[in-house]
């Protein structure tokens, strides 16, 4: 992870308007970006000084929320030199969790229509952004993450920082939040069914054709790419969602 861009202050960036509570919806965005890897099992979460700079709220209600993870089994904390909050929560194995999803169906499903828009249009303008090697390193040491993943687990988890890395890339913290809105919907869908092999090699092939298309500068190959991947991955959940 040492090598990806830094999303925890664009995903954790408060957004405003959201009609949630500072500890509620600091709850939702630490376990959101817990779920989806941005900090995976054993990482350690920034200290409460910087994650309340970085919600927009006081030291009081991060300590809180943090709480409240620990309640649920997300992290543990640890004391002394080099203490702090560890994320206790190993990643989950598609398939594993089919009920939620299919309690959510409806809304859930809807969420591949917002994806369809702002998934390729981020694509676009990360295409679009004169990048640094810092931004292009990032982008591969998240590419091969997904590639050489472990396990189901682990490539569920990888599959999504790809997704929030190259939103990342537009510079834009409102698409990253849009983003990363969509990728908890597929995170929570895709622990509804089986991983599938054939899948999986379509979703690579796919993944080398936008990171490509991003690295070589060209929008609208990244876009279409990115199009053909939304829309294969929609089709699968939206025949496999009960």
């Amino acid at each position: 992870m040492s090598d990806l861009l830094d999303l925890g202050p664009d995903l954790l960036a408060p957004s405003g308007g959201t009609g949630r509570h500072a500890f509620e919806g600091c709850v939702e965005r630490l376990a959101t970006a817990i779920r989806l890897g941005v900090y995976p099992y054993g990482s350690t979460l920034p200290p409460e000084r910087e994650l309340a700079g970085l919600l927009g709220v006081s030291r009081a209600t991060v300590r809180e929320a943090i709480g409240a993870l620990r309640s649920a089994g997300m992290v543990r904390t640890t004391r002394g030199r080099g203490g702090g909050t560890v994320v206790d929560r190993e990643p989950a194995v598609p398939g594993s969790e089919p009920a939620a999803a299919e309690a959510r169906r409806p809304e859930l499903l809807d969420a591949l229509v917002f994806r369809r828009v702002v998934e390729p249009g981020a694509c676009f303008v990360a295409a679009s952004t004169p990048l640094t090697t810092a931004d292009l390193d990032a982008l591969h040491a998240a590419h091969d993450e997904v590639r050489t993943a472990a396990g189901p687990a682990e490539h569920r988890q990888a599959d999504a920082r790809l997704h929030l890395v190259l939103a990342a890339l537009s510079g834009s913290a409102s698409l990253v939040e849009a983003v990363t809105r969509v990728q908890a919907a597929v995170h929570e869908m895709l622990l509804a069914i089986p991983v599938l092999p054939v899948n999986i090699e379509h979703s690579s092939a796919q993944h080398a054709a936008i990171v490509a298309a991003v690295e070589a500068g060209r929008p609208e190959p990244a876009r279409q790419a990115m199009e053909e991947h939304c829309d294969d991955t929609a089709a699968l959940l939206r025949g496999l969602i009960r």
